[in-house]
């Protein structure tokens, strides 16, 4: 038996995530041809691969529990000097994204695992780069915005050459929030 390297996220959807993934390259992030843009639901997270069918049936039991939500991006932020990271923000949809990260992380789970740092829902636009790119990215994307309905998340798995691979989607069980349908009003964050 051996272990695999898997991540759980919600994917920024298309004509964003090509772009984040593109201006992230742009400053000099060589990792980010191998990791599609994202928000973290479970970060890189080794596991036996006889767990994976375990795996797969929790995350399932988490969709079904979920509802579809409205994202938002908005801005830039950074984790420095804690950790070399600049993101841009998510606005709407991060009480939405904790709540879905700890359904997936629950300790009556096969993933349950402490973090390292408080979560903070995100998406990584530069990690680890010299300080004048992570300025750069963060001055250049101060006036990002998108916007669309999450409707699910997918799980990933690490390969041996660091590229991250969708091995399977997650779609929510209730009914479909319009990509313009506003923001999520208060206290409709989904619960068992």
């Amino acid at each position: 038996m051996g272990t695999v390297t898997i991540g759980v996220s919600i994917a920024v959807p298309e004509p964003h995530g090509s772009l984040l993934q593109q201006r992230r390259v742009g400053f000099g992030d060589a990792a980010a041809h191998g990791i599609p843009t994202h928000v973290t639901l479970l970060p890189p997270t080794e596991v036996d691969d006889a767990e994976l069918p375990a795996v797969e049936a929790h995350l399932a039991d988490v969709a079904t529990a979920g509802r579809p939500f409205a994202m938002r991006l908005s801005g830039t932020g950074t984790f420095r000097p804690v950790s070399p990271v600049v993101y841009v923000r998510v606005v709407d949809g991060a009480e939405a994204c904790a709540w879905l990260q700890r359904q997936v992380r629950d300790v009556s789970g096969p993933m349950a695992r402490e973090l390292q740092f408080p979560y903070h829902p995100h998406v990584t636009v530069a990690h680890g780069i010299d300080e004048a790119a992570m300025d750069r990215a963060f001055e250049e994307l101060a006036d990002y915005q998108a916007e669309w309905a999450c409707t699910g998340f997918g799980l990933y798995e690490q390969g041996a050459d660091g590229v991250w691979r969708k091995l399977r989607d997650f779609t929510f069980g209730g009914a479909v929030v319009p990509p313009q349908a506003g923001r999520v009003e208060r206290g409709t964050i989904p619960s068992r």
